[in-house]
């Protein structure tokens, strides 16, 4: 059997962690079957839906490398097709026109609530006959559309929860539209997976009481049954409902902040299911090929920002330097790029300490841009300003005998820290550090080293020394 699955957004809110989590898994199960993946935007809500939010989700899904196999289809657009089959159960008495108004059905909920019933549909227009029916509607009487529920057992073979059952007694006629080409959520999907030929369905455990209503609906069709999966609910570090913050965050949220679309597919794969030998850190293409809806878990998912902050910085260290310099470019400013190689040697330090790929430009300014700082900053506690000098001056020395071959950081950190013993660490490194990068808190001084290159190196040392010199003559 040809795998075929879809993910079908309603464009009425930002694409959330759960909506990307559900197009994930729908997208791996594709992927790692040699199926087709498959985007419906489910829009007949005309109220709520908004175009912003469709592109929104598009955009997020783009980020993370997933897109449609065909050409994605809009709910909206295929009316025509709802009302063929809204007939079709009309034609066998399978539907029928409920002209009870909102205020009735309040009513009889509110007692069905208060005798301790499940509440559900009475079937009070149910015997009505079909041509009194559509009298009252060209008098202009409103009605919607609703479904003969047959009362039966209807159990399925959940992919992830095993064998489940509803009594379909206790549902009531459901409505299955608003008008012939105005269906509801349960009929439309139903029709869609059909005429799309999808086989499995792959969508969050929220879902799980809809899977009955929509078996139904495909008996009285003739449609064939699609295999069903329900994923976990996501729950927050405290093992609680996510926040409502987290909720309606949009995915494209987390490209502005900095996260790699790599490490918030491994996070979101992470979200109810685990590889074999539960590595945590995985590419794209090692969680394509181990996929398999056997490891999903029944319990909630939790998702954990601190994770998926580890697991970013674990994506961008796996980044080629020259990968992780096109991710920047566009952000750096232009000045920066007239020194290429100083930028590269950058980026490759700077790629080990990155938590956020937006993190780049303020931890690597100072590689750039020396910050202006007082000359007291360079005295290690318990130097005088004349050791420091004697310090700065031997060590610039030093570094000018470097020759350019071994301007690197394993021959740099032998000869650096061969004096450095000599004489004290905090005597030769500290001024050294403060020197080179103008902060109290930095990297340290042979990565610094390493990262200016030698000239550079050379200019703020020197730079340094007159400071000292500058604050000796002030005493004087």
């Amino acid at each position: 059997m040809s795998i075929r699955v879809r993910f079908a957004p309603s464009p009425t809110g930002p694409f959330s962690l759960g909506n990307a989590r559900t197009a994930l898994f729908n997208w791996l199960f594709a992927r790692h079957h040699k199926g087709t993946f498959l985007i419906r935007i489910e829009d007949t809500d005309k109220e709520r839906s908004k175009k912003e939010y469709e592109e929104m989700a598009l955009s997020a899904l783009k980020w993370l490398g997933i897109e449609s196999d065909e050409p994605i289809i809009h709910q909206s657009e295929r009316g025509d097709r709802y009302a063929h089959y809204v007939k079709k159960l009309f034609d066998t008495n399978q539907a029928y026109y409920c002209f009870c108004t909102s205020e009735e059905l309040e009513a009889e909920y509110q007692a069905q609530m208060s005798q301790g019933i499940a509440p559900k549909y009475g079937g009070k227009c149910r015997h009505i006959k079909k041509e009194d029916a559509e009298t009252r509607l060209e008098k202009g009487e409103q009605a919607t559309i609703r479904f003969r529920m047959p009362e039966k057992r209807i159990a399925f073979t959940d992919m992830v929860r095993g064998k489940v059952e509803f009594d379909t007694a206790l549902f009531g006629d459901i409505i299955i539209a608003k008008s012939l080409t105005e269906p509801l959520y349960n009929f439309a999907v139903v029709v869609d997976d059909y005429e799309t030929q999808i086989t499995h369905v792959i969508r969050g455990e929220d879902h799980t009481p809809n899977t009955p209503k929509q078996i139904a609906l495909q008996e009285a069709l003739g449609f064939p049954q699609v295999h069903y999966g329900h994923l976990p609910f996501i729950l927050g570090a405290d093992r609680k409902k996510l926040s409502k913050r987290t909720l309606t965050s949009s995915m494209l949220d987390y490209k502005e902040q900095g996260y790699l679309a790599s490490a918030m597919i491994n996070m979101l794969a992470l979200l109810g299911w685990h590889p074999e030998k539960d590595r945590e850190v995985l590419t794209t293409e090692e969680i394509i090929n181990e996929f398999d809806m056997k490891r999903v878990q029944k319990a909630g998912a939790v998702f954990n920002p601190e994770k998926l902050d580890w697991l970013n910085m674990a994506h961008i260290k796996l980044m080629s330097d020259e990968t992780l310099k096109e991710l920047l470019v566009p952000h750096i400013p232009p000045e920066w790029k007239n020194d290429k190689d100083r930028l590269m040697r950058v980026i490759h330090l700077e790629k080990n300490r990155m938590r956020k790929i937006n993190e780049f430009i303020t931890n690597a300014k100072l590689f750039f841009e020396l910050p202006e700082y007082p000359a007291s900053l360079l005295l290690f506690k318990g130097t005088t300003t004349h050791d420091t000098e004697s310090s700065l001056k031997e060590t610039e020395q030093f570094i000018k005998n470097i020759s350019e071959n071994e301007f690197n950081e394993s021959a740099l950190n032998e000869k650096i820290m061969g004096i450095a013993n000599e004489r004290g660490r905090g005597m030769v490194l500290w001024p050294l550090r403060v020197a080179l990068s103008g902060k109290e808190m930095s990297p340290g001084p042979i990565e610094l080293l390493t990262a200016l290159g030698k000239k550079e190196s050379l200019v703020r040392i020197a730079h340094a020394i007159q400071k000292i010199e500058g604050a000796l003559r002030d005493r004087s």
